[in-house]
């Protein structure tokens, strides 16, 4: 099956370029294509798309109010901001509103294909200039303690690139219990994305951004 993809920015050049490279990729579809974050909502909750890809600056709803949006309601659905727009604050409200990915425009068409096989399998996907500005932001709890031995691991394969199923399949467990994992561990950390958590984990020392497998 090919991963289901809607991509959202309110110029329409964009996502003509998009659909069209996208097209080129037969593990891809772009299902559908919204002008707005309000737009973008309502085709959600329509066509079910595997990986929305959002711009943030738009007329009307904007990418973040909308990113919180379907990731509150369509907690399968994965978002990855796509925008021309590095800053901190930006960066920072597009992850705390559930992105899994921040992406900037100028990133390579193959590049852009990978990131939405990997978002789509639960993989954080962060440009290195979108990571390091989320470093500085992320807060390590004062008792990370509170994590159990196997959240500790689960946040550890996690931050390192790995998907639900191969944190499953290297911890010799089913998908739904690495999902509860991950749940239980943001609820404790206090984040709302598999990217915050992430960043926390290099935050906390648990992975290193030079190491093998680091955060994209």
């Amino acid at each position: 099956m090919s991963i289901r993809i809607l991509t959202v920015d309110d110029h329409s050049v964009v996502r003509q370029g998009l659909r069209m490279f996208l097209a080129l990729d037969e593990e891809l579809e772009v299902v559908g294509e919204a002008a707005d974050g309000a737009e973008a909502v309502r085709l959600a909750h329509e066509l079910f798309p595997d990986v929305v890809l959002m711009d943030l600056l738009m007329p009307g709803m904007d990418g973040i109010t909308a990113t919180e949006t379907i990731r509150r309601e369509m907690p399968e659905t994965e978002v990855i901001a796509l925008t021309s727009v590095l800053e901190d604050q930006a960066v920072y409200d597009a992850m705390r509103a559930g992105a899994i990915g921040y992406l900037l425009k100028d990133t390579q068409a193959d590049e852009l294909c990978k990131a939405i096989k990997a978002a789509a399998a639960g993989q954080v996907q962060l440009s290195p200039q979108a990571a390091a500005r989320l470093i500085r932001e992320i807060q390590v709890p004062e008792s990370p303690e509170t994590l159990t031995p196997r959240e500790a691991e689960v946040l550890r394969l996690l931050a390192e690139g790995k998907s639900n199923k191969d944190i499953g399949a290297e911890l010799v467990i089913g998908i739904k219990t690495v999902k509860t994992h991950v749940s239980s561990i943001l609820s404790k950390l206090d984040v709302s994305s598999r990217t915050q958590a992430a960043l926390y984990a290099v935050r906390a020392g648990l992975v290193s951004l030079d190491g093998p497998g680091h955060v994209p």
